[in-house]
C-alpha cells in the first residue's frame, strides 16, 4: 500500500493559527502542526503477541507578549480562536524571559532541500507479522539459543509544518521502519540474553529480518559461561554500541543548555584540545535518508554540517536561539521543538573513522577488555566521572579469550576523550554513531 501526508492542509492550519494568535494580541508567535501514524507489533514463540496502531493530529502554539511567552498544545479538533486567546492571556501573566525569541528573519531558511526522508510504502499487519516471525525464527535456529524473548517490527510516518509570524513557513515528511529480536541462551542461573535491531527511513535500506535475528542469536551464544577477571587498570575497546554512548556523553557536555546551566565538565574547554588530533566529530543534518536528518531546524533556521571537534579541538557548542542568546552567541541551527519552546540537540552526529581495523586493534592490545555491554547510567556530567557495570570479552595475547561479566569499568570522560583511538568500522545505524574506540588505562573492578 502507498501512504502519504497532505502537507498543504497542515500548512493552511499553521498559517491560520499564526494569524489568529496575532489577532489575539501576540507580538510574535510560532506554531508546529504535526500529523502522524504508526504501527508496531511483537511476536513470541511463533505467535503474534500484541499490536499497536496509533494516529495523532495535533499542534503546539507559542506566543510572545512584551518579553513574556506561553504555549498551548491541542489536537486539531480544538477551537483555534479560543486557544489563541488563552495562550495570549497566559503569556501576559507569565514572568519575563529575556532569552526566549523567534529566530532572526535573516537566518530563516528560504528553501528546504530534499533529503529523501519519506518512503510511501505502508506495510500491512500481515507483512509486518511475517517479518517479525522470520526474525524470531532465524534467532532460534542458531545453535545454543534456548528461548526467544520476542521479535518486533515497526513502521511510522510523520508530517511536520512550522510557521512563524516573521515569515517562515516550511514542511517535510519522514518515515521510519524498524525490526528487532532478543534471544536467550543457557539455562537457569547461567542464562544470557542479547539482541540486535535495525532502523531506517526507507524499507529498502533495512537489513533482512533473518540477518537481524541470526545476529541476535549469535551474539547471545558467544556470551555463555562468562567469567570474572582480576581488578586493575587495563585498556578497553568499546564496541560500536558502547562507543555511541561515549559520543552521546560528549554531545551532552557540549550542549548549550548544559553550558548555560554550568552543568558541563567541558564548560571551560572551548577551543581546547579535548581529543587526539586525529579525531573529528561532525554533526550533519543533511545526510540523505539519515535517521537524524532534517532540512530545517526547529526554529526555521537553515541547517548545515558542523565539525564540533576539529582535529581534536572543541570548536562550537550545540545551540538554539535561546541558549545562544544566553551565552552571547549566535544559533548554529540545532534547535528542536521541546515542551513549551525549543532546545538545542544534535542531528546526525558521528565520529569519523580512524585508520585501524577492529581486528588489528584487538591484536595489538595484548591484554584488556572488549566491552559490549554496560549497565546503569553512571555518568556525572558536572565532573565527567564515568562508572558502570559491564560485560564483554577478555582479550589475551591479542585474541578474544572468553566472555566476561559482573565487572565494573571506571574512568573520567575528560581523560577518556584524550586517550581514545577510533577504529575504522563506523556504520550509520542510529542518530549518533561512532566507530569502536580504544581507551587506555581504564579501571576495571572484578574479583
Amino acid at each position: 500500500m502507498s501512504a502519504s501526508i497532505q502537507l498543504n492542509s497542515l500548512e493552511d492550519r499553521a498559517a491560520e493559527l499564526v494569524a489568529l494568535a496575532r489577532k489575539a494580541g501576540a507580538d510574535h508567535c510560532d506554531c508546529v502542526v504535526a500529523r502522524s501514524q504508526s504501527l508496531s507489533l511483537s511476536v513470541r514463540e511463533g505467535k503474534l503477541e500484541n499490536t499497536d496502531r496509533s494516529e495523532s493530529d495535533e499542534f503546539s502554539l507559542r506566543v510572545f507578549c512584551d518579553g513574556r511567552t506561553a504555549s498551548v498544545f491541542a489536537n486539531q479538533a480544538a477551537d483555534m480562536r479560543e486557544l489563541c486567546d488563552r495562550a495570549v492571556a497566559m503569556a501576559k501573566v507569565s514572568p519575563k524571559d529575556p532569552h526566549a525569541m523567534l529566530a532572526p528573519k535573516e537566518r530563516l531558511a528560504t528553501e528546504l532541500p530534499d533529503l529523501d526522508l519519506f518512503d510511501a510504502n505502508d506495510p500491512s499487519v500481515s507483512a509486518m507479522t511475517n517479518q517479525a516471525l522470520q526474525c524470531e525464527e532465524a534467532g532460534l535456529s542458531v545453535g545454543g539459543v534456548t528461548k526467544s524473548m520476542g521479535a518486533s517490527a515497526g513502521w511510522g510516518m510523520t508530517g511536520f509544518v512550522l510557521a512563524t509570524s516573521n515569515g517562515f513557513s516550511g514542511s517535510y515528511s519522514l518515515s521510519r521502519y524498524s525490526c528487532s529480536a532478543a534471544m536467550i541462551a543457557g539455562e537457569g542461573t547461567s542464562m544470557e540474553r542479547d539482541y540486535d535491531y535495525d532502523t531506517a527511513t526507507h524499507a529498502e535500506d533495512m537489513q533482512s529480518p533473518e540477518k537481524i535475528g541470526k545476529s541476535a542469536g549469535e551474539r547471545v551464544v558467544k556470551r555463555l559461561n562468562p567469567r570474572q577477571v582480576n581488578s586493575g587498570a587495563y585498556p578497553v575497546i568499546f564496541d560500536r554500541r558502547q562507543s555511541n554512548g561515549i559520543l552521546m556523553a560528549l554531545a551532552g557536555a557540549i550542549n548549550g543548555s548544559s553550558v548555560a546551566r554550568k552543568t558541563s565538565f567541558l564548560i571551560d574547554n572551548m577551543n581546547d584540545q579535548i581529543c587526539r588530533n586525529t579525531i573529528n566529530i561532525v554533526c550533519d543534518p543533511l545526510i540523505k535518508r539519515g535517521l537524524g536528518s532534517r532540512p530545517v531546524d526547529g526554529e526555521g533556521v537553515s541547517t548545515a554540517a558542523i565539525t564540533f571537534v576539529d582535529n581534536g579541538e572543541l570548536k562550537q557548542w550545540v545551540l538554539d536561539c535561546a541558549t545562544a542568546h544566553e551565552l552571547g552567541l549566535q544559533t548554529n541551527a540545532r534547535a528542536v521543538r521541546s515542551g513549551s519552546g525549543t532546545a538545542p540537540s544534535t542531528t546526525n552526529l558521528y565520529m569519523q573513522n580512524g585508520e585501524t581495523s577492529l581486528d588489528d586493534m584487538i591484536a595489538s592490545l595484548g591484554t584488556g577488555l572488549y566491552l559490549n555491554e554496560t549497565i546503569g547510567h553512571g555518568v556525572n556530567m558536572v565532573n565527567g566521572d564515568y562508572s558502570k557495570g559491564a560485560g564483554g570479552f577478555w582479550i589475551e595475547n591479542g585474541e578474544i579469550a572468553f566472555p566476561v561479566s559482573e565487572i565494573t569499568i571506571a574512568g573520567n570522560l575528560k581523560q577518556m576523550f584524550k586517550s581514545m583511538t577510533p577504529a575504522n568500522d563506523l556504520e550509520f545505524k542510529n542518530t549518533t554513531n561512532a566507530p569502536s574506540l580504544l581507551m587506555e588505562g581504564m579501571t576495571i573492578g572484578g574479583k
